[in-house]
């Protein structure tokens, strides 16, 4: 193996497209940062898109100073109250269907028809259920 090392020497690599595009990139910011001239930048340019080793594209930014890659900022995780929190929406319509159940239940015990005028609690009941067993995400 020792024999084929001075094969792989890296600045005799073939370098790929993403390689000419992140030297092309570089010298970009060097343009802008004011560095290179338009002429050497247009030179370089056609320099770099013709490279096909690591040292010629190494070649083109030797004389250049590293870029400061700034670190990425870091994310924070969202506020998030501890302890179990019931949605407004559910205890709202809890509420709501106790103040229908016992107004109706009352109202009707007069009257008698209680089992003919609770037929929303067909409809609400299976609703709030459904509502109920959702977890926040």
């Amino acid at each position: 193996m020792d024999d084929l090392s001075p094969r792989y020497q890296p600045s005799a690599m073939r370098a790929s497209d993403a390689d000419r595009d992140a030297v092309l990139a570089e010298l970009s910011e060097h343009f802008q940062a004011g560095r290179l001239t338009h002429e050497e930048f247009d030179e370089r340019s056609d320099l770099v898109l013709r490279a096909k080793t690591y040292g010629e594209l190494a070649d083109l930014t030797r004389d250049l100073p590293a870029l400061r890659r700034l670190p990425a900022p870091s994310v924070k995780p969202p506020f998030r109250a501890t302890g179990p929190r019931l949605p407004v929406a559910a205890v709202t319509a809890t509420i709501l269907l106790i103040v229908l159940v016992v107004g109706t239940i009352s109202r009707d015990a007069v009257v008698g028809r209680a089992v003919l005028s609770l037929w929303w609690l067909v409809l609400i009941v299976p609703f709030v259920a459904s509502r109920g067993g959702r977890g926040r995400r």
